[in-house]
């Protein structure tokens, strides 16, 4: 598309394969999802109730407490595709290519040693006291048995970043490209801007949003260089590998954080 005089030309971008069929959702269905989200978690968190101080924290107080809300609400965003869109192998750009797993290897390597990096920086800065994630901050408070450290591994390195995915750069990320905003590069870019912060701010740590936002990017430019979203998730659980195989270690009482 050629600019008229005084308009700007948005940077280029690899162009996405094919375009993905149009579908009926937007910001609402985020919404609805974000709200599985945030409901579920405070539910679960009554119904569970406090640890016993000093007791192992069992492998189903895990499942439930820190995964079911994600996938939870990753499984209502594949709902919401199938009832009101085309599914979400079209509608969240979910396809198996090789070119997008390798380039998600590469964004998930670089992004692992941005994060170590300002990990560093950012405990410097504001004290180990406060550097730890919410999660760190369940595996140093409570011990945990080792099925349940097993089943938090597979989750911070596989599921998690699946599920995650599939909320900010699959749901999200569509709702914005949904908006009609004259090219398809601009719509892309607002795309990445925007869930790269939601995601950022989704976690909820104050604190830790601006490494967050730094952790993001790497991922965030997977889905956009590649138009879908299997590189992202290749690069999140890249990104998530160590600090996972960190989490397995403190919770097997192997290394301290």
């Amino acid at each position: 598309m050629t600019a008229h005089p005084g308009e700007l030309d948005p940077p280029d971008l690899p162009a996405t394969a094919e375009p993905a069929p149009s579908h009926r959702w937007g910001f609402g269905a985020f919404l609805v999802v974000e709200a599985v989200l945030l409901a579920s978690a405070a539910f679960v968190s009554v119904l569970l109730g406090p640890a016993p101080p000093g007791q192992p924290l069992p492998a189903r107080d895990v499942l439930i407490g820190t995964m079911a809300p994600t996938v939870l609400a990753a499984l209502v965003a594949i709902l919401i595709t199938k009832v009101r869109g085309n599914g979400p192998l079209a509608d969240l750009r979910l396809s198996w290519r090789w070119d997008d797993v390798k380039l998600g290897l590469k964004l998930g390597s670089f992004g692992l040693v941005l994060t170590t990096v300002s990990a560093f920086i950012w405990t410097q800065a504001v004290g180990e006291a406060n550097a730890g994630s919410a999660i760190s901050a369940l595996v140093e408070e409570q011990p945990m048995s080792v099925s349940a450290a097993i089943v938090m591994f597979a989750y911070l390195w596989l599921l998690g970043p699946i599920c995650e995915e599939v909320i900010y750069r699959g749901l999200l990320w569509g709702a914005v490209e949904r908006l009609h905003w004259g090219q398809e590069k601009w719509a892309r870019l607002a795309a990445f801007l925007l869930s790269t912060a939601v995601f950022a701010a989704s976690h909820l740590e104050p604190l830790r949003t601006t490494l967050l936002l730094v952790i993001a990017i790497p991922i965030g430019l997977a889905r956009l260089f590649t138009g879908r979203l299997l590189g992202s998730i290749v690069a999140h659980q890249m990104n998530n590998f160590l600090p996972a195989v960190a989490m397995l270690l403190t919770a097997l009482g192997v290394m301290a954080m």
